[in-house]
């Protein structure tokens, strides 16, 4: 890929989601122009390139695994590609949709559709990664514009992209910004969560959500435990948990920890 001076074929694959992740490639703006110079697109819904069967270099895919479709799709599109890169919540933990994997779907169907017979989803919405082999992952809710250039740049330099692990807490001290947790008392993830977006809500003095999963070497129980000292009852530190990222193992262990506890259990 890095010898080569003709295009790296690319397509960007959709599962259950939000589309919201694609759009970092075309909110690139003039930049994007700029990657046209270097990688050619063979299938790209919203940018109006359809070939959904076409054998590539590079496969982006983003959202989850809910569907019979979906699963059926991702083992295509896995075929087709010689790199396959899992884009946002949706597809590297379940996203939002995996909510349902803490409950009784069928319960859930029964009380939102009139006739859930029609309705055709799996049990659980899952990530790529439980399903077929990927090479790469881009964490975040969504991705955003810069990721994309940093992985193709660093990609198209035939060098191997790097995860970024690295605790928000770091992003904030970087930016000087005032901790939330211990000037508010805000439940802020931040501790615990992987940097992404420029520490984005806590420059605007909010609590951290989590939205780009669980950093390297997360101490989530040390946090709950600290949220819970906060005044939050179990029910509450275990939504904080299971907002994006009910599925990742992290995160999901200290929801599945909090959510039936008591207040007596606690103390």
């Amino acid at each position: 890929m890095s010898k080569a001076k003709s295009k790296v074929t690319v397509a960007i694959h959709k599962l259950t989601s939000c589309s919201g992740c694609q759009l970092a490639f075309l909110n690139q703006g003039k930049a994007l122009l700029s990657l046209l110079e270097i990688v050619e697109f063979k299938h790209f819904i919203e940018a109006g390139v359809y070939e959904p069967d076409a054998k590539v270099d590079l496969a982006f895919i983003e959202g989850s695994v809910s569907t019979p479709e979906d699963l059926k799709r991702l083992q295509e599109v896995r075929n087709n590609a010689k790199l396959l890169v899992s884009i946002g919540a949706c597809a590297t933990s379940g996203g939002v949709q995996a909510l349902r994997n803490l409950a009784d779907g069928d319960v859930w169907k029964r009380g939102v559709y009139p006739h859930p017979e029609f309705i055709a989803t799996l049990d659980t919405s899952t990530p790529v990664a439980e399903h077929v082999k990927i090479d790469f992952e881009l964490w975040g809710c969504p991705i955003t514009v810069q990721q994309i250039r940093h992985f193709v740049q660093q990609l198209t330099l035939g060098t191997l992209p790097q995860p970024e692990m690295e605790k928000l807490c770091m992003e904030c001290k970087r930016q000087q910004n005032v901790c939330v947790v211990v000037t508010r008392q805000a439940p802020c993830l931040g501790p615990v969560t992987r940097t992404g977006c420029g520490a984005l809500c806590p420059e605007f003095g909010k609590a951290c959500y989590g939205c780009f999963g669980a950093s390297e070497q997360p101490n989530a129980r040390s946090l709950a435990n600290r949220f819970s000292g906060l005044g939050l009852v179990s029910e509450e530190v275990a939504q904080r948990f299971a907002a994006i990222h009910s599925h990742e193992p992290a995160f999901k262990a200290q929801v599945e920890h909090w959510q039936g506890l008591s207040v007596r259990e606690i103390e």
